[in-house]
C-alpha cells in the first residue's frame, strides 16, 4: 500500500467519522466511496456489517469497478451501494469521492413532489444543480445504472426520489461540503413547511445572479480542495471525541 492510499484511507475513515458526528449515518447501511488513484478503477468503501463509528482507516474495504474486494478483507460491500457508487466512478473521472444518505430531511424532501425549492438560503446556492433520479425501489438490479448515470448527468447533487440524497466532489472534502449544502437546504425547506405560513418566494433573476457569483468566487478561491477548511475544521472535533479511525 503506497503513501497516496494510505492517506485516502485515513481521510474517508475521518470523513465517516465526521457523518456519524452530524448525524447522517443509518445503522449498517449509506455509503461513501473514493477512487484509488491509478488505472485498475479500484475504490474505497465501508465494510458492510460496520456501523460508521467503527470504521477505520485499515478495515475500509478496496474494490474493483465491478464489485470485486481486492487484497483481503474479513467483510464484503454492500451490494446496493456497489451499485449506485460503482455506475458513477466508471463514467465521472472527476466524481473522485461520492457519499449517499437517507437523512430525514433529506428523505422528506425526495419524497416531495417538486423535491427542493430555490427558496432559502443554502438551497438558493445549489440554483440549477441539482439532478434528480427516479425511484426504482431497492437498488440492486443491474438495468438501474444506465438511467442513474444519465440523471447525474455532470452535476455534483443528486435527489434520489423517494431515497435520498448523494453529492459527488473531486475530493473528499469537496463531498463533504456539497453534502452539507443539499442536507442544510433539505432541512430548511422541511421546518419551513412545518411552520405552515406562507413562504416568501426566490425569484429565478435571484437565481441565476446567485449562480453567477458562485463562478466568480470560484475562480477567484484559494488554493486547495473545496471544502478543505471545513472539513479540517469538523475532523478536529471528531479527533477530539474519539481519533481511533486513523489506525494504520
Amino acid at each position: 500500500m503506497n503513501q497516496q492510499e494510505k492517506d485516502l484511507r485515513i481521510e474517508l475513515a475521518a470523513c465517516y467519522r465526521i457523518f456519524d458526528y452530524m448525524g447522517w449515518d443509518e445503522l449498517i447501511y449509506n455509503h461513501i466511496t473514493v477512487k484509488v488513484p491509478g488505472d485498475e478503477d479500484h475504490f474505497l468503501i465501508n465494510p458492510y456489517g460496520l456501523h460508521y463509528k467503527e470504521v477505520t482507516a485499515s478495515n475500509l474495504v478496496k474494490v474493483d469497478i465491478n464489485g470485486n474486494v481486492i487484497g483481503e478483507s474479513d467483510y464484503p460491500a454492500n451490494p446496493a451501494g456497489m451499485l449506485i457508487h460503482s455506475a458513477i466512478h466508471s463514467v465521472r473521472e472527476d466524481a473522485h469521492c461520492i457519499g449517499h444518505v437517507h437523512t430525514d430531511a433529506g428523505m422528506a424532501v425526495a419524497c416531495q413532489e417538486g423535491g427542493l425549492r430555490i427558496d432559502n438560503f443554502y438551497s438558493v446556492l445549489l440554483y440549477n444543480q441539482v439532478a434528480y433520479h427516479d425511484f426504482h425501489g431497492i437498488t440492486v438490479v443491474d438495468d438501474e445504472k444506465e438511467e442513474l448515470i444519465a440523471s447525474l448527468g455532470d452535476k455534483n447533487f443528486l435527489i434520489l426520489k423517494s431515497h435520498g440524497l448523494l453529492t459527488c466532489g473531486g475530493s473528499i472534502s469537496e463531498m463533504f461540503l456539497n453534502m452539507s449544502l443539499l442536507q442544510r437546504s433539505c432541512e430548511i425547506q422541511v421546518l419551513a413547511d412545518a411552520t405552515g405560513k406562507p413562504l416568501i418566494p426566490v425569484s429565478e433573476e435571484i437565481g441565476k445572479k446567485t449562480e453567477e457569483l458562485l463562478k466568480l468566487q470560484m475562480q477567484h478561491a484559494p488554493d486547495g480542495p473545496a471544502g478543505q477548511l471545513e472539513f479540517n475544521a469538523m475532523r478536529r472535533l471528531v479527533d477530539r471525541e474519539d481519533d481511533s479511525y486513523n489506525d494504520l
